[in-house]
């Protein structure tokens, strides 16, 4: 049974199993979760709040886990629930482009919270990481595109990789974590009806898989039974939740072709489907130094799912900007950067960004449709008033597995996201600590200073 292979596979994941690009890719994942996590304190202060929340609802009655920059500390679950929420918060978390999956925002919080209640190894931890990028990939790609019509890939195809998470860092058996599988799969659940309104539910949902992959993983340890085929079966969770499954992905390589090397990490705070025609966008301003005010049109030819699911303009609200793909390209185009400061409130409802938005349009391109998801494409076009007009097309965002950050360049968007939070020798102990992990022991140190990391 195909899930039975994955929970084979999770059971039997040993650390020498693990290439040295795979441990060096896990503490990266890591590092860039927690930067993002921190950045949410003065980036989203709601969502911070509701993180603190979340902690002082369901405080530790044992062993607990840090959540980042609280200063406090909660049950595991709920630890995993809060930090999912703070990782995702400004939408700068990674992404496994095919399964179009934030991965860490709901992988990483599930390991920070078992390896700390449980006193794993850093060893232990990446261990973990690793059988959760692969489980939620996996599952992420035997169900998508048309999985994404309804359905939040995250939230959804996340919770089996937080399950398998969590089953690695308790050392369940197979049968162990094939139960916990089942359990995740009848509760994964979240919908795209955020694209409009860019409301919490966006970041709710990594917490809300990351909780539901722990508790399933608990459940399982104390003997709940689940459908043992919970993916494969007729009435299982590929039948349900995809028109066109593809259940060969679920093990296609597993063991030997490693998922968490097809992360990228994020070089702009917004939708991924947004980085190209940012990049496209920036291009044309540093090559023509349009007026932004005499801009007549700017047009984003592209996938069809950036006009199905990131093209609504309203952007009324910061999340609502993030995940507009025309509010990106407008303001990249007015300021001619794109970082933080350009999903500021004030930002938002500018006169000239809100002028240059409503002559921003995204269409499908023909051409262009069939190379998605291997490339994100986007072909920009700028017209001006004076009837002259600049294109440019890029096929694959800076962070791209086909066009990489750099180890340092990640290390430089970890500085970024922790900047307005942590002088600059906290934040280099911090990283030093996360890239440090196969070499260290129980990672009691590390949550300390995640506690303390606000």
């Amino acid at each position: 049974m195909t899930t039975r292979a994955l929970a084979e596979f999770v059971a039997g994941l040993r650390f020498e199993d693990l290439p040295p690009e795979v441990v060096a890719m896990a503490c990266d994942v890591v590092l860039d979760a927690v930067g993002c996590a921190v950045s949410a304190w003065v980036e989203d202060p709601s969502k911070a709040a509701v993180a603190r929340g979340i902690a002082a609802l369901y405080p530790a009655a044992g062993p607990g886990a840090a959540v980042i920059g609280a200063g406090l500390s909660a049950q595991p679950a709920f630890a995993a629930l809060a930090n999912g929420i703070l990782v995702n918060a400004a939408d700068n978390d990674d992404t496994h482009k095919v399964a179009l999956l934030h991965v860490g925002s709901v992988v990483v919080p599930a390991a920070l919270a078992m390896a700390e209640a449980r006193g794993l190894s850093g060893r232990d931890l990446i261990l973990s990481v690793v059988a959760g990028y692969e489980v939620a990939a996996r599952v992420g790609m035997s169900v998508m595109p048309t999985h994404y019509r309804f359905w939040h890939s995250t939230a959804t195809n996340g919770t089996f990789g937080a399950a398998a998470t969590a089953a690695k860092a308790m050392g369940l058996d197979a049968d162990g974590v094939q139960r916990a599988l089942g359990l995740a799969g009848t509760q994964a659940a979240g919908l795209n009806t955020f694209f409009e309104s860019g409301d919490m539910t966006k970041s709710l949902h990594p917490g809300k898989a990351a909780l539901n992959g722990v508790l399933s993983a608990q459940l399982a340890d104390l003997g709940c039974t689940s459908p043992p085929g919970i993916l494969e079966h007729p009435k299982g969770y590929l039948a349900a939740f995809s028109l066109a499954p593809k259940p060969e992905a679920l093990t296609a390589g597993l063991g030997t072709h490693w998922e968490i090397l097809s992360n990228g990490f994020k070089y702009f705070p917004s939708i991924l489907a947004s980085h190209s025609p940012i990049q496209a966008t920036l291009e044309l301003v540093r090559k023509h130094r349009p007026d932004p005010a005499r801009i007549v049109a700017i047009t984003n030819e592209t996938y069809t799912t950036v006009t199905t699911h990131f093209s609504a303009k309203a952007a009324e609200t910061v999340m609502a900007a993030r995940v507009s793909v025309p509010y990106c390209i407008a303001v990249a185009a007015v300021d001619g950067v794109l970082g933080q400061a350009q999903f500021a409130p004030a930002r938002l409802h500018d006169p000239l960004v809100r002028q240059v938005l409503a002559r921003t349009e995204c269409v499908a391109a023909p051409d262009l449709d069939p190379l998605y998801p291997r490339n994100f494409p986007a072909r920009v076009t700028i017209r001006m008033a004076d009837g002259t007009h600049f294109t440019e097309t890029v096929l694959l965002p800076k962070g791209d597995p086909g066009n990489p950050m750099t180890p340092a360049e990640v290390a430089e968007k970890f500085h970024a996201n922790c900047a307005g939070m942590l002088p600059r020798e906290r934040a280099e102990a911090l990283l030093g600590a996360i890239r440090g992990l196969a070499g260290a022991g129980e990672v009691g140190g590390l949550a300390t200073l995640l506690r303390g990391a606000g």
